[in-house]
C-alpha cells in the first residue's frame, strides 16, 4: 500500500461562533493508502462521521489540508465537488437509505440514472455487482421484502456502482446483528480486493476490527493512536 489516496494534515472543524463554538476536530492528520480498509473507531460524538464528512467535501474545513485523489478539495467549488464525488466516492450508510418505490436493481442504477445514464451496460454492470454479492435471486424485490442485511448489501453494490476509487462506510453494521455484520465485513473486504478500492469505515464495532488494515482511533476530535497491520 503505496499509493496514497487520502492526506490530511491538521484538519480542524467547528460549529457555532463565539462562546457557542464547539470544535468536532481539532488538528487531525491522516493517510489512507490505495486498496487500504482503514477504520476509524472511538466513542459516539468524537468526530469521526464529521472527518469523512469533511474529506468527501460534505462539510466544508475551517482550516487544514487535505488532498483525496491528488485533488485539493478545499480548491473546489460546490459543483466540482457534487460531480468529483460522483465519480471518485461511493457512500454505505448505516440506515441504507434506499428507495423504498424502487427495485433492487433500480436502486443500485440510481446515481448513474439520475446522471443521466439510462444504458443498458448500467443495468448489466448492476446486476454483475447484484450477483457479487450474493443477491443474483433479488433482482426486482423492494427493499420491504428485503432483509437488514441484505438491504446492506444492496446499498454496497449501489457505492460501486460507478466504480469509485473511495468507499465511505457511515457505521456499516451498527443496525445488523452479529452473523449479518460479519457477513456485510466480510463482502466489503472482498470488494476492496476485486476492484482494487480504498474503504474508509466508520466503526465503534469493535467485532469488525479484524478486518481492517488499519485502525485509527479518534477521542475528542483528535487521532489518539494509528495501528497498522494486515496488509
Amino acid at each position: 500500500m503505496s499509493e496514497i489516496v487520502l492526506s490530511c494534515k491538521n484538519i480542524v472543524k467547528s460549529f457555532g461562533q463565539g462562546e457557542a463554538e464547539v470544535f468536532a476536530l481539532r488538528g487531525i492528520t491522516l493517510d489512507a493508502y490505495k486498496q487500504e480498509l482503514l477504520m476509524l473507531v472511538g466513542p459516539s460524538g468524537c468526530g469521526k462521521t464529521t472527518f469523512v464528512s469533511c474529506i468527501s467535501g460534505l462539510l466544508a474545513i475551517d482550516s487544514g489540508e487535505c488532498t483525496l485523489l491528488g485533488q485539493d478539495i478545499r480548491a473546489m467549488d460546490d459543483d466540482t465537488l457534487v460531480l468529483f464525488r460522483r465519480e471518485n466516492i461511493g457512500f454505505v450508510f448505516q440506515s441504507f437509505n434506499l428507495i423504498s418505490a424502487l427495485s433492487a436493481l433500480e436502486n443500485v442504477t440510481l446515481p448513474l440514472t439520475i446522471a443521466g445514464d439510462q444504458s443498458d451496460a448500467l443495468k448489466h454492470r448492476a446486476k454483475e455487482l447484484l450477483d457479487a454479492v450474493g443477491l443474483a435471486s433479488k433482482y426486482d424485490a423492494k427493499p420491504a421484502n428485503l432483509s437488514g442485511g441484505e438491504q446492506q448489501r444492496v446499498a454496497i453494490a449501489r457505492a460501486l456502482i460507478h466504480q469509485p476509487q473511495l468507499i465511505i462506510c457511515d457505521e456499516p453494521t451498527s443496525s445488523l446483528d452479529h452473523k449479518a455484520g460479519e457477513a456485510i465485513m466480510q463482502l466489503l473486504a472482498t470488494m476492496q480486493e476485486k476492484y482494487q478500492t480504498t474503504i474508509i469505515v466508520v466503526t465503534h464495532d469493535n467485532r469488525i476490527y479484524k478486518y481492517a488494515n488499519t485502525i485509527a482511533s479518534m477521542e475528542d476530535g483528535k487521532i489518539t493512536d494509528i495501528k497498522r497491520g494486515r496488509e
